[in-house]
């Protein structure tokens, strides 16, 4: 991905956003406070690789102040520059404003290839850029609060937060200065598969709204749907999983960085995965087709096609191809702007990705909220509900003098374990946000043209509000 690549995913981010401020009635000045990035730290710093220093380029973009603490992930990428994390901190702040997460948004950014370097180089890098953070007050529970991104994963937020301890020792709610940590360490059940079930959550009730399933000509239910996924790191691995096992979706088409394979009676994403972990790659899947090139994944006819790796990948050069009728995207800006014209051209619905893929933020949210409490969800009570219901049981068995079987009954019983109270909320979040932009795009009929106009107005206007 060039920088111009780049350019081009902030260019259509602002692009976006004054196509969505047309239909609001905010004040044109402060229509540009939302607009603009509030504070842009780059920095230049010099780690010991080896024998040699290395002088690593880094960046952290907050966004928007209009709620404390800002928010956003840091990615590890040899193609990280400032007009990217720029637009990546734009998008946080309306994905935080569509899913009612009190975040303002913010990004990072270290330009470092980590397949190029050892566990413990990549260990002095973060500690490192952590450090430039604190010495900044870029970094704190109530200040700017990182996450994982492309490039990096629980182990990474470990080191940040193992190095934010140590430089401010006394702060009793230290471990809320970054989430997406190891559930051992500070973290939360279900932080891991969060964007991926996010994404699910919002494909289920796409395709439970009969108007949209009918503009888009398809049927009632997630259930039976084809589904290719372009990228299968964390986010297209869990969106795959929980869609086939949960929604009965047949997933027929798969892409990475090695290819991309077709089988039109269903890829078991379990099994892919596991054959990837093994071979080093997709290609040669049992029964799968390898596809003549890697970007073929574009032109695969199905009814949701996920792009979930990087941003630009589906550009104004191969936007004809598509022939899903639903896009969800996964990933942060997969879809350029002109690109974007052609398909909504061709009737084809993009689900945007500030709202589709907020399920990540939401349960960051979800961590935040348990590290400033000090406390698990659910440990207060769980053993309460369990008793009531045992005891509303007990009740019915006597009334009826029928017997419930004990599996029925362990079933009926459960109290919410952390991770239960977790998906419940990312769904009740996921479900209110959709019907939020519905509400928006069909006040604005037939005048506006996209879901991610819908989304827009709704975030601008929270944002504008505060």
């Amino acid at each position: 991905m060039s920088s111009s690549k780049q350019a081009k995913f902030y260019e259509s981010v602002q692009r976006n956003f004054d196509i969505a401020a047309s239909y609001t009635d905010i004040h044109p000045g402060l229509l540009e406070q939302i607009k603009v990035c509030n504070a842009v730290y780059q920095m230049r710093f010099p780690v010991k690789i080896g024998e040699n220093y290395e002088v690593i380029e880094a960046y952290r973009v907050q966004h928007s102040h209009h709620r404390l603490p800002t928010k956003g992930g840091i990615r590890f990428s040899h193609l990280v520059d400032q007009e990217e994390v720029m637009a990546l901190a734009a998008l946080m702040t309306y994905k935080c404003a569509i899913v009612d997460v009190p975040f303002g948004g913010a990004k990072g950014g270290v330009k470092v290839s980590p397949r190029s370097y050892t566990e413990e180089e990549l260990e002095r890098i973060t500690r490192r850029y952590t450090v430039e953070l604190i010495r900044k007050n870029f970094i704190g529970p109530s200040i700017d609060v990182p996450a994982p991104d492309y490039g990096t994963g629980e182990r990474e937020m470990a080191w940040i937060l193992d190095t934010y301890q140590t430089f401010k020792g006394g702060e009793i709610d230290a471990a809320g200065c970054v989430t997406g940590k190891p559930v051992k360490q500070n973290g939360i059940h279900g932080r891991t598969e969060a964007t991926g079930r996010g994404v699910y959550y919002a494909l289920r009730e796409f395709f439970k709204d009969k108007r949209m399933v009918e503009k888009i000509g398809s049927t009632m239910g997630i259930a039976g749907k084809t589904m290719v996924i372009q990228g299968m790191g964390n986010v297209g691995s869990y969106a795959g999983l929980i869609s086939e096992e949960e929604g009965g979706v047949k997933i027929i088409g798969l892409s990475e960085i090695e290819g991309t394979i077709y089988k039109a009676d269903g890829i078991s994403m379990k099994e892919a995965l596991e054959f990837r972990k093994q071979n080093g790659t997709i290609l040669g899947f049992p029964g799968s087709t390898t596809l003549p090139d890697r970007g073929d994944w574009v032109a695969i006819e199905c009814d949701i096609l996920l792009p979930s790796a990087l941003e630009s990948v589906i550009t104004i050069d191969n936007a004809h191809r598509v022939k899903a009728k639903v896009i969800g995207e996964a990933a942060n800006g997969p879809i350029t702007a002109n690109a974007e014209e052609v398909l909504l051209d061709n009737n084809i619905v993009i689900i945007p990705d500030m709202f589709i893929n907020a399920g990540g933020v939401t349960v960051s949210y979800f961590e935040w909220l348990k590290n400033l409490s000090h406390m698990r969800f659910g440990r207060i009570d769980k053993r309460f509900n369990q008793n009531t219901y045992s005891n509303l049981v007990s009740l019915v068995e006597k009334l009826t003098g029928k017997t419930i079987d004990e599996r029925e009954k362990a079933i009926l019983t459960k109290g919410a374990d952390e991770v239960d109270l977790v998906r419940s909320g990312l769904e009740e979040t996921m479900v209110n946000a959709y019907e939020n932009i519905m509400e928006v795009y069909w006040k604005n009929q037939p005048k506006m043209r996209s879901l991610r106009s819908a989304a827009f107005v709704n975030a601008l206007e929270k944002v504008a509000n505060d």
